[in-house]
């Protein structure tokens, strides 16, 4: 099963399109550029939102399939994970059939959005998505999610070392603006549940850098991109995704010195 990549680009999400941001990669051709440059400088995977003919969140196995081949193709030395994210137009049974038919072997997966379904089928699910050596991501907003997650994830899935998490700071707050200080929680969920898992962090707003170098500092890893964030450290918007990812390997040398 693969592990989370140190840095994996986030160049798009589901709701923000080119009125947002004129390079918010939307094709596949785009998301292959976007790639190919954000690996240039340092990124090691990609999570990879699909848009249908109109530029709406989509969810298809078929279109995955072939964003994934592109992308082994065009640059395989990168993880590419898909996301299963509902924004209110799927169901969890559409979601689970997304992850276990689409190709992909790395899935990121919200726990709030599958626990409308019954703990029998989401718990079938991760048992499968294991036997297929699929490796899920579950996003926690909150450690109401964790303690979800503790509930409905099989015993030997939950505590193995090769669970992976992805703690969200920001998305939920008044301001929609992440601070590293959301991170606490669920490091102290962590210790409290002694679970030593693959984790990262990803964090919406202008201190999006501030908050991944707090992960780094605790062992964690880092999601950055358009998705959440369009700043750069010095408050400016950045021309491309790949400015991003530069721009946080620079915060991570400038703290190695």
């Amino acid at each position: 099963m693969k592990s989370l990549p140190r840095i994996m680009v986030a160049p798009n999400g589901a709701r923000f399109n080119k009125r947002d941001h004129p390079a918010l990669p939307i094709t596949i051709a785009e998301t292959v550029e976007c790639a190919i440059a954000c690996n240039a400088v340092g990124a090691d995977g990609l999570h990879a939102h699909i848009r249908d003919e109109q530029g709406n969140h989509l969810l298809d196995r078929y279109v995955y399939a072939e964003l994934i081949r592109e992308l082994e193709t065009m640059v395989p030395e990168m993880k590419v994970q898909i996301t299963t994210e509902a924004v209110d137009r799927y169901s969890p049974d559409f979601q689970m059939e997304i992850a276990l038919g689409s190709g992909a072997k790395m899935v990121s997966v919200s726990i709030r959005e599958l626990s409308t379904a019954t703990p029998e089928a989401t718990s079938e699910f991760y048992l499968e998505c294991e036997a297929k050596d699929i490796a899920i991501q579950h996003i926690l907003y909150d450690t109401n999610d964790c303690a979800l997650l503790q509930q409905r994830l099989p015993h030997k899935l939950f505590s193995s070392s090769s669970l992976q998490l992805l703690f969200v700071l920001g998305r939920y707050s008044e301001s929609k603006e992440a601070s590293p200080s959301e991170l606490k929680p669920f490091l102290r969920w962590l210790s409290t549940a002694q679970l030593s898992p693959d984790w990262a962090v990803c964090a919406f707003g202008k201190k999006e850098t501030e908050c991944l170098m707090e992960s780094k500092r605790h062992g964690g890893k880092c999601r950055i991109g358009f998705e959440n964030s369009f700043f750069l450290r010095s408050g400016e918007v950045a021309e491309f995704n790949a400015e991003k990812v530069e721009d946080f390997r620079c915060a991570i040398d400038e703290a190695i010195l």
